[in-house]
This record gives C-alpha cells, sequence and structure tokens, in this order.
C-alpha cells in the first residue's frame, strides 16, 4: 500500500475523504482504510490529516496538471471545512414553555447536554425566548445550564413558526453553537426543522441515543431506521450546528440544583408584529381523553397477544388497581383493540415509568424504543424466546389471560 495507516491514531473525521482527489479513501467502522491499488500517491490525505494518522512512503508519482488542481482545490477545501468549524463552541438547548410553563423534555435535554459538554470540556446554554420569562432563565441554571441566551418580546407571546425561528436564526448566526438540542414535541419538530434549513445544516429527528466523539467532536445520533428494523447512528460532518430532536422520556430527568447560577445574555427579536404572517386569533385547550402515558408511572400495555378486544379488560383492571395507565402496541391500535392515543413506540409516545407492563408484547424495536428505559419492565408472553424478555426486569412464561388475572387478584390483596 502506498499510503501508510495509524489506525490507533485515526479519528474518523473525513477530512481525508474530501481530499483525496481519486476517491481512494473509505471509514470502515470510523477508521480510514484505502485502497491501495488505486492510490496515486498524491499526498493529500496527509496533509490535510489533523492527528498524523496517514503517511505517504513514496515520492508522488507524476499528475497531470488537471490532476494537479484538482489535489490543490481539495486541500484547500478540506482546510476551509476544518477551520470554519473550528467556530463553533458549545451545547444549547432550546426550551420550550408554553407561556411560562417549561416542557420538561426541556429539562431532560438540558441534563443529558450537561453530560456531553463535560465529556467536550464546553459549555451548556439556555436558549429561551418568550414574553415575561425571565424566572425560565433562572430555572435553566438550575438544570445544568452555564449561560442562558434570552429574547423577551411581545411578538414571542405565543409560538409563532416565523417570530420564533427568525429569533433563533439570529442567535446561531452570532454565536456560534457546536450542538444544538431541541424537544421532539409538535413545536419543537416544527421549529427545528425551520432553523436547520435557514443556517443550512443537517438535523436527526427523534433520537434515542446521543453521544459524542472527543477528538473528532462530532455529535452521534442514534435512532431507529429502515421502520425500526435497524439502529443508525448519524454524524454531520462538514456543517455546524449538529442539531438533533429527542423525544420527551427519553432522558431522565436532572435533579435541580438551585445553588447554580451564570450568565443571561439578552438580543432583540428585531421583528415586529406587523411583519409576522400568522395571528394567534384564539388559545383553544384540549378536550381529550385524559391519557397522558409520557407522564405515568404505571403503565400497563398490551399488544398482539392479548388476543381480542374484550382481553383489553383484563389489562384495565390491572392497570385501575395499581393506579395506572393503559398502554399498547401498535398491533393492538391497528386491530382496533384501542385508540391510538394509547399508543407506546416509535410511531407512539416515548415512555419512562416506575413500572411498565409489556403484556402479549413480542418485543420489535418499534416498540422498545419507545419503553426500553422504564425502571421495571415485567413481561408476559407465550413465547419463551420473545425479543421482550430480553429487556425485561421480570419474565413469565405463559397465556396472559390466566397470568394477568391472578397478578390482578394478588394485588388487589396486598393494596
Amino acid at each position: 500500500m502506498v499510503v501508510k495507516i495509524y489506525k490507533e491514531k485515526c479519528i474518523g473525521c473525513g477530512l481525508c475523504l474530501e481530499a483525496c482527489p481519486f476517491d481512494v479513501l473509505t471509514l470502515k467502522d470510523g477508521i480510514v482504510d484505502a485502497d491501495g491499488e488505486r492510490c496515486t500517491d498524491c499526498g493529500a490525505c496527509e496533509e490535510v490529516c489533523p492527528t498524523e494518522a496517514l503517511e505517504v512512503d513514496k515520492p508522488p508519482k507524476e499528475m497531470s496538471q488537471k490532476e494537479a488542481e484538482k489535489v490543490e482545490i481539495q486541500k484547500e477545501k478540506a482546510h476551509e471545512i476544518h477551520k470554519e468549524l473550528e467556530r463553533y463552541k458549545g451545547i444549547w438547548v432550546f426550551v420550550e414553555h408554553n407561556r411560562g410553563e417549561v416542557a420538561p423534555v426541556s429539562w431532560e435535554l438540558m441534563g443529558e447536554a450537561r453530560r456531553l459538554a463535560d465529556k467536550l470540556r464546553t459549555e451548556v446554554a439556555a436558549i429561551v425566548l418568550g414574553e415575561d420569562v425571565q424566572g425560565i432563565a433562572q430555572q435553566a441554571f438550575h438544570y445544568g445550564a452555564d449561560k442562558v441566551y434570552f429574547i423577551e418580546d411581545s411578538v414571542l407571546k405565543d409560538y409563532r413558526n416565523q417570530a420564533y425561528t427568525h429569533g433563533v436564526v439570529s442567535l446561531v448566526n452570532k454565536y456560534n453553537p457546536e450542538i444544538f438540542l431541541i424537544g421532539a414535541t409538535s413545536l419543537g419538530r416544527d421549529l427545528a426543522g425551520s432553523v436547520a434549513t435557514v443556517v443550512e445544516t443537517g438535523l436527526t429527528a427523534d433520537c434515542t441515543v446521543l453521544d459524542v466523539e472527543d477528538e473528532s467532536r462530532y455529535l452521534l445520533q442514534s435512532r431507529p431506521a429502515f421502520g425500526g428494523n435497524i439502529m443508525a447512528t448519524i454524524l454531520c460532518r462538514h456543517h455546524r450546528p449538529q442539531m438533533a430532536t429527542v423525544r420527551p422520556r427519553v432522558f431522565e430527568m436532572p435533579k435541580p440544583d438551585e445553588s447554580r447560577s451564570g450568565d443571561i445574555i439578552q438580543e432583540n427579536l428585531d421583528l415586529k408584529e406587523e411583519d409576522i404572517l400568522t395571528r394567534v386569533v384564539e388559545v383553544v385547550k384540549e378536550r381529550g381523553s385524559g391519557v397522558y402515558l409520557d407522564k405515568a408511572e404505571i403503565i400497563v400495555a398490551g399488544g398482539r397477544g392479548v388476543g381480542k378486544k374484550e382481553n383489553m379488560e383484563l389489562l384495565q383492571d390491572l392497570a385501575n388497581t395499581l393506579g395506572g395507565t393503559l398502554g399498547a402496541s401498535r398491533a393492538a391500535v391497528d386491530a382496533g383493540w384501542i385508540s391510538v392515543e394509547h399508543q407506546v413506540g416509535q410511531t407512539g409516545v416515548t415512555v419512562r415509568p416506575k413500572v411498565y407492563f409489556a403484556l402479549g408484547i413480542s418485543g420489535a424495536i418499534q416498540h422498545l424504543v419507545g419503553m426500553q428505559s422504564s425502571d421495571i419492565i415485567v413481561a408476559v408472553n407465550k413465547d419463551p424466546d420473545a425479543e421482550i424478555f430480553k429487556v425485561a426486569t421480570y419474565g413469565i412464561v405463559g397465556d396472559l389471560s390466566e397470568v394477568v388475572p391472578a397478578i390482578t387478584e394478588e394485588f388487589k390483596k396486598r393494596i
């Protein structure tokens, strides 16, 4: 091989792939690899490598003027990208609220941002927009923020995409965050897509796992892909900020530390009411069935193994006995046994209860990503090889029509 690769030094940054004019280099499991037969020994990769993981052994072969020009262009491009990315610092969390009431996912993300920032040795900043929300800025420090970027304006009283996008984009362009996290709520999904589009960066939606690479500083954004059949880890190599949305209850709520404080940087919106194309005419409170799975501490969920709609009454009885909430897999919802607001999983709600009963649920990845962070998982299934038993704290192999009533009666006696 013409190019020598020191794999222990490689951080998988991808700069050498950009610099190589002949597409010789690839990344395998995050480590650079080369096609020795195609390598021309031009040295472009060695020059841009920040960790000296590549070394050219032989003098460069003679190249045509066109090839040499292409090498120089790629070198310049790689240097420009690397230099540009070095400007971005810090991890931001957008703090979502409804007229002062903060969405819990914002504080959950603040705790995760604190963990990631400690690994990268950088700061955590909260982004707060609204009217009369000074108290939220102070709360952000309690949950882990070092700094708060703050825009207060009557135009921001109610969420409107145009106004909030304008405010957030102005902050991003001025202060250059390295990572930007937003809750995957209805509001957060709407805002995140608009911001990513305007600042021309990547966005990974509905992440279930976040981590960072120390050397490359890449945000490792993991989420189900291909219909939930695999878990994909997505990187945003050449654009900043690295943006991701995360569903509520994916991460644990951090304990507030009221002794923490920090800096508040206030900016102006520079947008007038007459500039906004939409108006909030009326706020109508939802009158639903009162199913709040993301807040439930005990969930009794049924899947295809329940067998029929009538058997859902067995699960409801158990839920009532324990003061829990009834949940379901997509299979049970699609079968018409229960309404969609009870659905847990990739296409439903992500939950993090203290106890989760998985009754007649096989354990498909689409369902697991929505409940596997539960403190205790109790599974009942006829199939001893069901995937659900791999994540269960306690497992019972048996017919749920016999097991569930027995469990319910025993709980009634104990309670």
